[in-house]
């Protein structure tokens, strides 16, 4: 049976809220929580963007159960992976048995703001592997300091003191083919935006099979379908968008005007806004008809209260035993 998960919107949301809305996740029963990963927000109407790490040190105080996944950091740019590296272990402690790092190739959004090139997609790939393997070298280190000599990163004499007496897995978020067979030979799991045979069908032949599958499905509640729309074309434009453009933008002003483009009914076809659970309920099954066996359900909406409720009420029972 599918697991079903809540995106807590860092865009949108400062970080007492993002923390008093995963305690309310948990109690709804979701399964588990991803965590957004940003410096700046989409666009500048969301307005928010919070430290992950500190918020998911609050996080860790109020729960109990729910499992916790940054959705996703990418530790090429913004953070040096060593640092990504210590940063996930001091989660995983305080979080014992229930956190997870979810890595991904980034958006210039958010890493260019340090003056790095922004290189083309299968450099930044490039970039990621050798960051999970930093990672994995600290982690695995024992009780010696560790030097690493890569392509793209350089530790000297680091060692990681606090770490969980578990590991947490490392799952690696994939769009395209190059990175969906990353996530095969290198990740304990799988994330994904999108409900693409193609990506989970290349992740299992490179070894992936078995492992599981995050699947991100973006919808807009509301009491009515028109309110739906019309909030999700003012929060969340970038649906529309390429996957590529997505990656390449520099600031939310960027995403602002290329939502200006389209309009509310062709946003509408991108994406579920709606009131109805079965189109919901729906939009979940997609992925799980592709091979998806975890669904993190992110609202676009300013009611996240009203959605979880929604959730509680309408969504959670169909897949539970």
């Amino acid at each position: 049976m599918v697991e079903i998960g809540y995106k807590l919107g860092s865009e949108k949301y400062p970080p007492l809220e993002l923390i008093h809305n995963a305690k309310r996740a948990e109690d709804a029963g979701f399964n588990f929580a991803m965590i957004s990963d940003h410096f700046h927000p989409w666009t500048n109407k969301e307005g928010n963007s919070p430290f992950v790490w500190g918020t998911l040190g609050g996080i860790s105080q109020v729960t109990e159960s729910i499992t916790l996944a940054t959705g996703v950091t990418c530790p090429t740019f913004r953070i040096h992976p060593a640092i990504v590296a210590q940063a996930a272990a001091t989660a995983a402690s305080m979080l014992p048995g229930r956190f997870i790092l979810g890595v991904g190739s980034g958006e210039s959004l958010n890493e260019h703001i340090l003056g790095d090139e922004w290189p083309p997609t299968p450099t930044r790939i490039d970039m990621l592997a050798e960051a999970v393997d930093v990672i994995r070298t600290l982690w695995n280190g024992g009780n010696g300091m560790q030097d690493y000599n890569g392509c793209y990163y350089t530790v000297e004499n680091a060692k990681v003191y606090t770490k969980p007496e578990e590991l947490p897995p490392i799952y690696i978020a994939a769009e395209g083919e190059m990175a969906s067979e990353l996530a095969g030979t290198s990740g304990d799991g799988l994330i994904a935006q999108s409900p693409e045979e193609s990506i989970t069908k290349k992740f299992n032949e490179s070894g992936g099979e078995g492992k599981p599958c995050y699947g991100e499905a973006t919808v807009c509640w509301a009491e009515d379908d028109d309110e739906a729309k019309r909030t999700a074309y003012e929060y969340w434009p970038i649906k529309a968008n390429t996957v590529q453009l997505n990656g390449d933008l520099p600031t939310p002003s960027h995403f602002e005007q290329l939502g200006g483009i389209i309009n509310e009914d062709i946003l509408a076809e991108q994406m579920v806004c709606s009131s109805d659970p079965q189109d919901h309920i729906d939009e979940i099954k997609s992925y799980v008809d592709v091979g998806f066996d975890h669904v993190c359900i992110q609202h676009v909406g300013t009611d996240q209260q009203g959605f979880i409720d929604f959730c509680e009420r309408e969504i959670l029972p169909e897949f539970r035993d």
